[in-house]
């Protein structure tokens, strides 16, 4: 079967991080498989290093003319089935496949998301048969429903554990340590200022009495000029770091003594899943897609929001007993083995896929 993944944006992300690992993988078990997305982006050049095939895809502008341009892939390729994350893409893909006559759309709706169901959806619909793909059991049974959708499919995110034991450690020089600190990393999204703010104040306060502790924020906003005026604020510019995004962030990861999640959506959920592969305790808030994949007490700690005092109280305990966190990030290897490996992931895409083959459903 000939699949296609279409990612709009060109900015990576742990969306376009599931698209290409679901790609690999399908590829692995015979699938013939495109990648969609923005020329000369960093999305482009990432998955094409990984060996998948990537079609340069002009996006934006009038959604008519991309599905145009989308429509062409799809015919050169024979394109049966097409995934997507927003409802824009989904209007895009369902009209290509309605002029290429053939295919149906897939829409994934990121961890902790809520479905976009508005006047687009439902002409996607209309146009070309689609479907749903869900990341755990209660985002699908809170989705809308729709008469003329496929069976919504549930695929919780996963990881390959063995891909971790060949990560390296990120040069400490490249975080702007001198190796001998502890290093409390942080991973973050453009939309994390404001729990940024915490993750500052409870440094600060630890900062007198753990004078070896350096923060590392990691990812996309984590190197916004507000997160280093506040750390400047504080007075605590010395032992932040504030790295961007980085290409390496998974030997970034691996370099923490404990890991805080503040992202959100995928990004939050594969950056928990990246600290237990690599038996990093997980430190999370309470209430937030993190929270599905960290067990309290076992593999990390769930936070309450915004309390920073008790946040550092955590934070001093873990620090001062080797053995408990070490504990802990034996027990995040073994439940991400266990619960969230990466080919159930896979498993639940080809149940999304054996749908979507389905020709009777095609609108032509």
């Amino acid at each position: 079967m000939r699949v296609l993944f279409h990612y709009s944006d060109g900015v990576w992300s742990g969306s376009a991080r599931v698209f290409a690992a679901t790609a690999r993988a399908l590829a692995a078990r015979g699938y013939q498989v495109t990648y969609a997305c923005p020329p000369d982006s960093e999305v482009e050049e990432r998955v094409a290093r990984s060996g998948i095939e990537v079609v340069p895809l002009e996006t934006g502008g009038a959604w008519s003319a991309e599905s145009r341009r989308l429509r062409r892939v799809l015919v050169e390729r024979f394109v049966e089935a097409v995934f997507v994350h927003t409802e824009r893409e989904h209007l895009v893909a369902a009209a290509a496949t309605r002029w290429a006559e053939r295919g149906a759309v897939v829409r994934r709706t990121p961890a902790g998301a809520v479905l976009g169901y508005g006047a687009s959806s439902r002409l996607a619909l209309r146009l070309a048969s689609g479907g749903f793909l869900f990341t755990s059991e209660g985002e699908r049974q809170r989705a809308p429903r729709s008469a003329r959708a496929l069976d919504p499919v549930v695929a919780d995110l996963g990881v390959d554990v063995s891909a971790y034991d060949a990560v390296r450690v990120a040069d400490p020089r490249s975080l702007g340590v001198d190796g001998g600190e502890r290093l409390l990393i942080c991973v973050c999204d453009a939309g994390a200022r404001v729990r940024a703010a915490t993750v500052l104040r409870t440094v600060a306060m630890l900062a007198p009495r753990h004078p070896e502790l350096r923060l590392v924020l990691v990812g996309p906003g984590s190197d916004h000029e507000d997160l280093r005026m506040h750390a400047a604020a504080l007075g605590i510019t010395s032992i932040v770091r504030h790295l961007g995004q980085r290409e390496d962030e998974v030997s970034v990861l691996r370099a923490a003594d404990l890991g805080w999640v503040i992202a959100d959506h995928d990004d939050a959920a594969l950056g928990a899943l990246d600290f237990m592969a690599m038996r990093v305790p997980v430190l999370a808030d309470r209430g937030t897609v993190s929270e599905r994949y960290v067990a309290d007490g076992i593999t990390g700690t769930l936070l309450q929001p915004a309390d920073a005092p008790a946040t550092a109280a955590i934070i001093a305990t873990l620090l001062a007993h080797d053995p408990r966190r070490a504990a802990m990030g034996n027990a995040g290897r073994t439940r991400v083995a266990r619960e969230f490996p990466e080919t159930e992931m896979v498993d639940g895409v080809q149940r999304a896929l054996d749908a979507a083959r389905d020709r009777t459903r095609w609108v032509v």
